[in-house]
């Protein structure tokens, strides 16, 4: 069968590679194939355009948050079904975990699931000098999983001779260019990215853009290189395997999980999502801006991240949900909030004008705005009390954030990998985690059984 797959990685952060990508996938998807796709690290945004584009959930791959077999396990289970899986890169092709290791690099994702890469090159301002460039990555480390090369924002008249010397000299094919096209760039904001649903006429630029690649780029090229990869089995790793055999009676209870989603809360891993169905917990969604209520025999709550800075009024003004999960979480309720959901379980909330909204008040103190970013990048995560969730496990994580607390929590101390920093986070419970730190499940799948198993024990408790 095989499974055809290519990454689209890039030399720097802002070479095009999420425009690129995803009007790649339209182009595939106008050529009549069913594309998955996969974002190279932690982000949320890329994926929800990716999503878009291909009207299913794309997935995030990640060499620091699971080992090599789960990688690859994760891969194989989310290109089943597809004809051709397109993986974006992160930042720039070898740029990984600190200055000076390429772990959870795209060239590290790109080896572990022996994925073909197709480098893009910005040549704006450039001629020759981009073929040094490219020599440069196609050198510094061997073997490499680049193939060819793309150039962006290349005029029609330079690329000919530029791609033809790039080929002679290189040896590495040249796949085509993608010309400036002003009116199809994505604008950014503090978190990155705007949301797909921002962009004005988003499809009908996307649709403008896949034809334009078709004109402009060698497709059948790039799929060609695609179908040289190896496949990847199926194989599921024994921990999770272990993990899922043992979760008999969460299956039989089927917890729900009330889980947030709307404009303010809308950061989600796909794959976290899938490992807590797997288990048995049933997922209802709501919004803590609409909704008065949570969903109905809700025994647990996620609290994912987002931008409820952003609607820090519409999430006030809604005194009766915040009401809700303030009694429901004094109550005992299991939950895990994140990020911008930790954030709108403090007692205030300031917004990005600095100006403060009264919110859940689970948490005391304010979360405020410090216009600068704060604590980013990748954490390895100890619990330092007795009998919080998690306790224990090898969990994993992430921050990226402009805001911070006046009480961060001191239930976990977080570790910078290969660096003396760290810091206390987390404010923990026996069936529950509130926190800045995003985390990935798939890093210790037992940490979510754990907190279904908490949610079960809590939903027999009210159910009497």
């Amino acid at each position: 069968m095989g499974q055809p797959r290519f990454m689209l990685a890039a030399c720097a952060s802002g070479s095009g590679k999420t425009m690129i990508t995803c009007g790649m996938l339209r182009a595939l998807e106008r050529r009549g194939l069913k594309a998955a796709s996969f974002k190279c690290g932690p982000d949320y945004i890329d994926p929800m355009f990716h999503s878009r584009m291909l009207h299913a959930s794309s997935r995030n791959l990640d060499t620091f948050f699971t080992e090599p077999a789960m990688t690859r396990y994760l891969f194989a289970r989310g290109a089943k079904g597809a004809d051709i899986s397109v993986m974006e890169g992160v930042m720039g092709y070898y740029d990984g975990m600190g200055l000076t290791d390429t772990t959870a690099s795209s060239s590290d994702l790109a080896r572990v699931t022996e994925t073909p890469v197709v480098l893009i090159v910005n040549v704006r301002g450039m001629s020759l000098s981009a073929a040094a460039l490219v020599k440069g990555f196609l050198e510094y480390r061997r073997p490499t999983q680049i193939r060819g090369v793309i150039l962006n924002q290349a005029s029609p008249m330079a690329y000919q001779e530029l791609a033809a010397q790039m080929e002679k000299e290189l040896g590495i094919p040249v796949f085509g260019y993608v010309p400036k096209v002003p009116e199809l760039t994505l604008e950014s904001r503090h978190l990155g990215l705007v949301m797909p649903d921002e962009v004005e006429a988003l499809d009908e630029k996307l649709n403008l853009l896949a034809e334009k690649l078709e004109e402009t780029l060698d497709i059948d090229g790039i799929l060609k290189l695609a179908g040289d990869a190896p496949e990847i089995p199926e194989i599921m790793p024994e921990a999770l395997e272990g993990v899922l055999a043992r979760a008999g009676e969460i299956r039989r209870e089927r917890p729900v999980l009330a889980v947030a989603r709307d404009e303010a809360f809308c950061f989600f891993y796909e794959d976290n999502l899938r490992l807590l169905r797997d288990l048995g917990a049933e997922i209802r969604y709501f919004s803590p801006i609409r909704d008065r209520k949570l969903p109905e025999g809700a025994g647990g709550l996620l609290l994912y991240g987002g931008y409820p800075e952003l609607n820090a009024l519409e999430l006030s003004e809604n005194k009766a949900m915040r009401e809700e999960i303030r009694k429901a979480l004094d109550a005992g309720m299991p939950c895990l909030a994140e990020c911008g959901g930790f954030m709108y379980l403090h007692e205030w909330m300031e917004d990005m004008e600095g100006k403060a909204y009264p919110m859940a008040g689970v948490v005391e103190g304010k979360a405020y705005y410090t216009g600068k970013l704060g604590r980013f990048g990748y954490i390895c995560l100890e619990a330092q009390e007795k009998g919080v969730l998690g306790e224990g496990k090898a969990l994993k994580g992430h921050e990226f954030h402009y805001f911070d607390s006046t009480s961060c929590g001191g239930s976990y101390l977080a570790k910078k990998p290969k660096r003396k920093r760290s810091w206390s986070c987390i404010h923990g419970r026996t069936n529950g985690l509130m926190g800045f730190p995003h985390l990935y499940y798939y890093s210790d799948p037992e940490f979510a059984a754990e907190f279904l198993e908490g949610c079960v024990i809590y939903g027999k408790q009210v159910g009497g």
